[in-house]
């Protein structure tokens, strides 16, 4: 049994990327702002270590939540702060999202020094992703690039754009924003082109699932609207055994009356099948009817032709 900590000393576990310790700052200062006394546990996760390797060959997202999972389960740490699009779709055993905060914005980035667009690459072109929903949705608005792999964190991946490796590279906008660098952005790509991931520009909290006080200090930081959102979206990927391995497309929209749009793309990696794509529409107030809508979409994908993700081995 781990010692039971007093809500007023609470410490965060992040990984150390400069984009991961943003996230635990903010949340430390707004935690802070409620009257905790909140430290960081900086940690290098597995997902940060290999970068020789695209991550769905490599273990999918959960790279890079393990060891901070291990932090909380030994009492070290008492939340995690993840990018909501890194968190699995099923969390372990004994752990539980606890909040979901409001959402940066969850398009994608165009970045380049010389080409101002998509539509303004030479044929032929290299741009660099490691992700295959962005391969696949990449492939469908211009079958001539060469997509080539880009792994490493967000300076690591300017770096490389700036060495000359790639002609241009998409990131998610959320994170160029949160550090400050929104003019290396050329141009965002609108949902409608390039369909976002389940939960990009979202943050969320991992908790254990028995620290109810932890659950209801956090409580406050919690966007519904968000949440909302990205539970559907979340619903879709894990219907369809949703990781870096699956090239897998969502993004949900609420309007004032509660109206919930949610759009999904799957694409085929080997780019034999077209770009399947899903809309629909519910009323929700709850995550139950949102996840519910995220399923029903998931089951249209697979009516039309999508896969699931092939089980590890």
């Amino acid at each position: 049994m781990t010692a039971t900590h007093t809500s007023s000393s609470l410490v965060i576990a992040t990984r150390e990327s400069r984009l991961a310790l943003w996230q635990a700052e903010h949340v430390q200062a707004l935690l802070r702002a409620r009257g905790h006394q909140v430290e960081l546990l900086g940690m290098t996760t597995k997902g940060d270590q290999i970068l020789d390797r695209s991550l769905s060959k490599v273990g999918g997202k959960g790279l890079f939540v393990k060891e901070l999972e291990v932090a909380l389960e030994e009492g070290r740490a008492h939340i995690a702060v993840h990018s909501l699009k890194d968190v699995p779709m099923e969390l372990p055993e004994g752990f539980v999202l606890a909040c979901v905060m409001e959402r940066e914005d969850p398009r994608d980035a165009f970045v380049s020094p010389r080409y101002a667009s998509l539509d303004a690459l030479p044929q032929g072109a290299v741009v660099g992703t490691s992700s295959l929903r962005r391969q696949v949705l990449l492939q469908a608005l211009r079958p001539d690039l060469k997509i080539e792999p880009l792994r490493g964190n967000l300076d690591t991946r300017l770096r490389k754009l700036g060495e000359g490796q790639y002609d241009a590279i998409v990131l998610a906008a959320a994170g160029l924003k949160r550090l400050n660098m929104a003019e290396r952005i050329r141009c965002e790509f609108e949902p409608g082109s390039m369909l976002p991931a389940a939960g990009q520009g979202a943050l969320g909290i991992e908790v254990r699932s028995d620290r109810t006080d932890l659950i209801a200090a956090l409580q406050p930081l919690v966007h519904m609207p968000t949440w909302l959102r990205v539970a559907a979206e979340r619903a879709v990927s894990r219907r369809l055994g949703g990781s870096c391995s699956v090239p897998l497309a969502a993004h949900a929209l609420l309007a004032d009356d509660g109206t919930l749009t949610l759009d999904a793309a799957w694409g085929d990696i080997e780019g034999v099948q077209a770009l399947i794509q899903v809309r629909q529409q519910a009323h929700v107030t709850t995550l139950d009817q949102a996840e519910a809508l995220g399923n029903a979409v998931a089951e249209q994908l697979l009516a039309q032709g999508a896969r699931c993700a092939a089980k590890a081995e």
